[in-house]
């Protein structure tokens, strides 16, 4: 079937929208239409070339969600007209990771995931007689995508899919660090670093779970008052790009309970560690830092008390979770619909990336 899709050519070059093939779904797999997805801080790091695992060429995207248009042979828990949202994050139940309970790293499929391609090792896309690969086992930047049954989540059919594609990503890893990968105490303090779409889900989760004092932490006066729409109490515009003292003087010296960085920069993550509360503070680090880059943390801070853990899609379990967000959503408890700021077509995929450039709104969602 020939579809519509943006392919990264080159690192550093614009997505260039064009026309592809995409076979049918093999057995365990699901042919999906999409209608909406998410231009994501990972599309444009990895379209960059600071990815050092990023490849091309590629169908670029990964924050999706649509309608099941055909399913593979033994696929059981879905059906041709089922919504769904995509998951680079997949969740087998089967496999060592998945059964341990420790972790939402499933390793069902990962191997060839990574490389960019569907788990039997080929790919559903081509051009031209030639093979294109996946990205993040994913490839949502398209009309069409052919993922495996168990990267996919299935929702209810009324919700707006232009507002839960974002859970396919960005929204759920800061939501699910604060509901679920950090378990914040009612009553407790947060700091937040980074007030962009990740940021604000951890506020949002934060809020939920009923924290008392939310402090937010972002360059970005525009974002630091968007930030209160979702629970923020205490706005923080660094002076020198470091908030630490800021926080600690808030907190009596102590540092906040939580604190979750969601910026992808090794200075800030070192901050969101020393902003953390003597004797018991957890920091979550989300963001993804650049090719090479490394996090250093004075001992100190893990001698007196402090924890540092990842949060890779917030350590949500795809299948299990998103589901259940997307029912706090239509229950009114999520406010999805704020963080989408444009809505753009297929063709301007780049213009999605120039925004986040500019910082301009909180996330692009492409509408098919």
């Amino acid at each position: 079937m020939k579809i519509r899709a943006a392919v990264l050519e080159e690192f550093g070059q614009p997505l260039v929208v064009q026309e592809v093939d995409i076979a049918p779904p093999k057995a365990g797999e699901v042919l999906v239409k999409l209608k909406a997805c998410g231009v994501c801080h990972t599309d444009l790091y990895t379209a960059s070339g600071a990815d050092p695992s990023g490849y091309a060429p590629c169908v670029l995207g990964h924050e999706g969600a649509g309608v099941v248009e055909e399913i593979g042979a033994g696929v059981t828990s879905l059906a041709v007209g089922d919504h769904v949202v995509t998951l680079f994050s997949p969740e087998c139940g089967e496999c060592v990771n998945c059964r341990s309970g420790k972790t939402n790293i499933c390793t069902a499929i990962r191997e060839q995931q990574g490389q960019g391609y569907m788990p039997d090792g080929t790919s559903r896309l081509s051009r031209d007689g030639q093979k294109l690969r996946h990205f993040m086992g994913t490839s949502t930047f398209a009309e069409y995508t052919v993922m495996p049954e168990i990267a996919l989540a299935k929702i209810n059919k009324e919700a707006n899919l232009e507002s839960v594609c974002l859970l396919a990503c960005g929204a759920t890893t800061g939501i699910a660090a604060a509901l679920w990968k950090a378990d914040v105490e009612a009553g407790s303090s947060v700091a937040v670093f980074g007030a962009g779409m990740v940021g604000l889900g951890a506020v949002a989760g934060a809020k939920l779970k009923g924290a008392e004092r939310i402090f937010v932490v972002d360059p970005s006066a525009e974002r630091l008052e968007l930030a209160k729409r979702w629970g923020a109490t205490d706005l923080i515009q660094p002076k020198d790009g470091n908030a630490v003292e800021a926080i600690l003087e808030a907190t009596g010296g102590l540092g906040a309970d939580y604190t979750f960085e969601a910026t992808g920069l090794v200075s800030v993550m070192g901050q969101a560690v020393e902003a953390a509360r003597l004797g018991w503070g957890l920091c979550t680090v989300l963001g993804v830092a650049g090719r090479g880059e490394k996090l250093e943390i004075i001992p100190r801070y893990l001698i007196t008390g402090r924890t540092v853990q990842g949060g890779s899609f917030g350590g949500a379990k795809g299948r299990t979770h998103v589901p259940q967000l997307v029912e706090m959503y239509m229950r009114g408890e999520l406010d999805l619909d704020g963080f989408v700021s444009h809505r753009i077509r297929l063709d301007e995929v780049n213009k999605g990336f120039d925004l986040m450039h500019a910082q301009d709104g909180i996330r692009s969602v492409i509408t098919f």
